[in-house]
């Protein structure tokens, strides 16, 4: 009975958009603090977010995720992710898990991206998705893709935009469940160094649009501070990241108004 009651919460979660899992939501201790809005980022989490971030990336790269959705160990989601530029283009590889042992979502990504020119790249990813469930109930399990392009359009001004599963990808053996697609569109204003402004709606197509909008802002060589907004329903966010020699720590929370507190973080190591 308790995991018959935990499995419909996860249920009634994924109704209200905020679910993580095979629904491929936005990533990473600096997004996160920003609203969620990440089309147009291009940091390390750029795998998830919108690969052609990628291409940006000139060092190797690891780096882990974690996030503490509403305060439940059973709603965890936890990613652990590598990136390697070569002189063919950016790759990358990630796994995602989200749940525990009676329900659990699974993800494993291969990326690419590559530059064309200095002001516009394109990256593609390919996925495996399996979701199981305990007590004989089985598991089922679906491949598909993503892809992302982001174009620069002025020295202060980048555009980015993604799709999740664009060929709208079912379970096997389960003819009527489809997994949903999701497409963002953002853009992204630099005012100086320190300060930058994201702007993002997202659109899964079982689900009504959402809007996300947040701000970094650059204290010092070492320290950024970040706020944000999202709609749909509205949620809050803050967030601060921290950069030393070849670490860089972002911790984040949402604020949901009837779940409460969503605190996410991330680790990313620089191999120079």
């Amino acid at each position: 009975m308790k995991k018959l009651s935990l499995f419909l919460f996860l249920l009634l979660i994924s109704s209200q958009n905020t679910y993580a899992g095979n629904e491929n939501t936005s990533i990473g201790g600096r997004s996160s603090g920003m609203g969620g809005a990440s089309v147009t980022l291009t940091d390390f989490w750029a795998i998830n977010n919108n690969q052609a971030g990628m291409a940006a990336i000139k060092t190797m790269k690891a780096g882990l995720y974690f996030e503490n959705r509403f305060l439940l160990k059973e709603l965890s989601y936890k990613t652990a992710a590598f990136i390697l530029p070569t002189k063919s283009g950016v790759f990358g590889l990630n796994y995602h898990h989200f749940g525990y042992s009676a329900y659990k979502e699974q993800k494993i990504g291969l990326a690419y991206a590559k530059s064309f020119g200095k002001n516009f790249s394109a990256g593609l990813q390919l996925d495996y998705l399996g979701t199981s469930l305990s007590d004989n109930y089985g598991s089922k399990n679906a491949f598909t893709f993503e892809l992302g392009v982001l174009a620069r359009l002025s020295n202060n001004v980048s555009m980015g935009a993604h799709v999740f599963n664009p060929v709208n990808a079912k379970f096997n053996d389960y003819n009527n469940e489809k997994i949903p697609s999701v497409f963002k569109l953002g853009i992204n204003y630099s005012f100086s160094e320190k300060l930058i402004i994201a702007i993002e709606s997202e659109k899964n197509i079982n689900m009504n649009p959402i809007f996300k909008a947040g701000f970094e802002y650059k204290l010092m060589d070492i320290a950024y501070i970040r706020l944000g907004i999202s709609t749909n329903p509205t949620i809050n966010t803050f967030g601060f990241g921290i950069v030393y020699h070849q670490f860089t720590f972002d911790f984040a929370s949402s604020l949901h108004p009837s779940l409460g507190y969503s605190p996410q973080c991330s680790l990313i190591y620089n191999f120079m």
